[in-house]
């Protein structure tokens, strides 16, 4: 059995796609998951699965989200590895890392499906000083210097012009869910 994350895309944001985490705990549960943890109410999951085809896991989820919940949620599943390196090469760890009130401004959007490679190179030409952004093939790292609250390069900004979708946490909400994947594991 393997240790995996998954990351719900717009669950109980704003009052839409409402999930109560201990039902979609029972629920995956249910559905042959083992030691499902959730954290916060943002679609936050921890599990360990025998299967290691990610798709097969991203599915399983998304079909078990449609039955219970009649909702059609994107769904990103990571291996505890795979969340690991995501946070060891983030490109602002060593610039912030003594600044409590900066790292609180590092986001993650992690790639629900393969962005468009033109629009990559595009945005790549993008400067938005003092904010920065690295867009990999997975995912795009962002350093929101006035926050994420008042940042033009949220979500929507990047699926937009990436022609993708995507789903965005902070560094502590990815720092907590490896955390807790070395306690599941």
């Amino acid at each position: 059995m393997k240790t995996y994350v998954a990351l719900l895309r717009g669950v109980n944001v704003g009052g839409h796609n409402k999930i109560k985490m201990t039902d979609l705990k029972v629920a995956l549960l249910s559905a042959s998951f083992e030691s499902v943890t959730t954290y916060i109410q943002s679609g936050n999951i921890v599990f360990k699965a025998g299967s290691e085809n990610i798709n097969e896991l991203q599915e399983k989820i998304k079909k078990v989200i449609q039955k219970n919940f009649d909702l059609e949620i994107s769904v990103v599943v990571l291996m505890q590895e795979t969340l690991q390196k995501i946070l060891t090469k983030n490109p602002f760890k060593e610039r912030f890392s003594n600044d409590e009130a900066e790292l609180k401004k590092i986001y993650f959007m992690v790639f629900c499906d393969a962005p468009n490679e033109n629009a990559i190179i595009e945005l790549n030409k993008l400067s938005v000083a003092p904010e920065e952004f690295i867009i990999t093939p997975d995912i795009i790292y962002l350093y929101a210097a006035n926050g994420y609250g008042k940042t033009k390069l949220h979500n929507n900004f990047f699926e937009k012009k990436l022609g993708n979708k995507s789903t965005a946490r902070n560094l502590k909400t990815l720092s907590k869910l490896l955390e807790i994947c070395s306690l599941v594991g």
